[in-house]
């Protein structure tokens, strides 16, 4: 069975956010990614993270610049001093936080101006941050219409062409599912070198067990993969209180 964590921007939402570690840690999670924490000063979440015994293993950059804007922009051209300079506030971040990984979204772009701007600031992260393991994340066009990473296949070519040890691919089974329709299927293809995992049912991004993925497949076929990171619960709960959305954990 996977080594499961909670991504606390979605569950246990039900809580004030310093309470969600210790809901987190009495469900049995023993890990949590969380995708934009820079609201509070990130002393305050390492204390949550070490007073309830969490690895903290993912974050996503750069910021919303304010509120509403769409988050991401490494594959947006004309945009590289932004993303550099509010990378290195990320950094500074993360060096209190210590996540084990650091996902960079593209942004809202496409063409191939695109994936050379891409590709340039992928590198220059990896090489300035060389101790630092950076992901990269497909999203489906149904969810986020217009996004430059839409497609597995592209996601490999970009890999190949950054060329750093340091970035990886993040696989998403509701993602995965919506952009190709199984995936358990994406997870046989691409799952190989895989950085990070995350988990949800589509096509509503509910808890697993619902929708067309048959998760206990998924999870055999991470295990016999040899993927030996987390797979971090980033879902919706379709019920009222998490803990009651968790029976996916023993299947």
């Amino acid at each position: 069975m996977p080594r499961f964590a909670a991504n606390l921007s979605l569950l246990f939402t039900e809580l004030p956010y310093p309470q969600r570690f210790g809901a987190a840690a009495r469900a049995g999670f023993r890990a949590v990614e969380i995708l934009f924490p820079y609201d509070l000063a990130p002393e305050t979440t390492r204390r949550a993270l070490e007073d309830n015994g969490l690895e903290l293993v993912l974050i996503n950059a750069p910021p919303p610049a304010a509120a509403g804007d769409r988050p991401g922009y490494a594959a947006v051209p004309g945009g590289e001093g932004r993303f550099r300079a509010d990378l290195r506030r990320v950094l500074d971040c993360a060096e209190i936080l210590r996540p084990g990984l650091i996902h960079l979204m593209a942004g809202y772009e496409k063409g191939e101006q695109a994936a050379e701007t891409f590709v340039r600031n992928l590198q220059w992260a990896a090489d300035l941050a060389p101790r630092q393991r950076f992901t990269i994340e497909p999203l489906n066009p149904v969810s986020q219409p217009g996004y430059f990473l839409d497609d597995y296949d592209l996601a490999r070519d970009i890999l190949k062409r950054v060329a750093r040890p340091n970035v990886g691919l993040q696989y998403d089974s509701f993602h995965a599912q919506m952009i190709l329709g199984d995936a358990l299927s994406v997870w046989d293809r691409f799952g190989t070198g895989t950085f990070h995992v995350q988990i949800g049912a589509a096509p509503d991004r509910s808890e697993p067990g619902n929708g067309p993925t048959d998760f206990r497949a998924l999870f055999q076929a991470i295990d016999a993969s040899g993927y030996d990171g987390w797979v971090s619960a980033e879902y919706t709960p379709s019920t009222a209180r998490t803990e009651a959305s968790l029976k996916w954990m023993t299947l």
